[in-house]
């Protein structure tokens, strides 16, 4: 089962009335639960009395630097091709803690190279360039969390 499927079920699940999906096919099992929505009910009503009462000045700082940092880095023009991230999870630059990573900035790259890995539900996936060139930016930190459709490499 590939990623976009599980994806589509993810989704499909998500948009009904289901509050549980199982399946399983070549030995890969999944299984799909959505809580009710009176859990979230209670607890966003905790949440928002508590903010402003302890940190009414952390809550207007972070919105103002937030967008900023993001508009800025969406308004500077990326030259080149942009490599995505074909899925939400957590961004590897390199096969293992000690080995060195995929690709640095400067090097040369071929259409199907494995770029890095983007680790979702326990599985690495290998991320692959679409594009011939040179990576001239890198633009997550090893470790970091990567969103779906998130600019990950830029290569010339």
């Amino acid at each position: 089962m590939k990623i976009e499927q599980i994806l589509q079920l993810v989704e499909a699940v998500s948009g009904s009335e289901l509050t549980e999906f199982k399946y399983e096919e070549d030995g890969v099992k999944l299984s799909l639960k959505k809580t009710s929505d009176s859990t979230v009910q209670v607890q966003a009503p905790a949440v928002q009395p508590a903010a402003p009462v302890t940190a009414p000045a952390v809550l207007a700082e972070t919105p103002a630097a937030a967008p900023t940092a993001e508009s800025a880095a969406e308004s500077a023009p990326k030259t080149g091709n942009v490599v995505k991230s074909p899925l939400v999870g957590t961004f590897y630059a390199a096969p293992a803690e000690d080995a060195e990573a995929f690709v640095k900035v400067g090097d040369s790259v071929k259409e199907g190279q494995v770029l890095a890995i983007v680790e979702a539900m326990k599985l690495m996936n290998e991320i692959e360039s679409d594009f011939a060139g040179t990576v001239t930016e890198i633009l997550v930190e090893n470790g970091q969390p990567v969103e779906y459709g998130q600019p990950i490499f830029v290569i010339s």
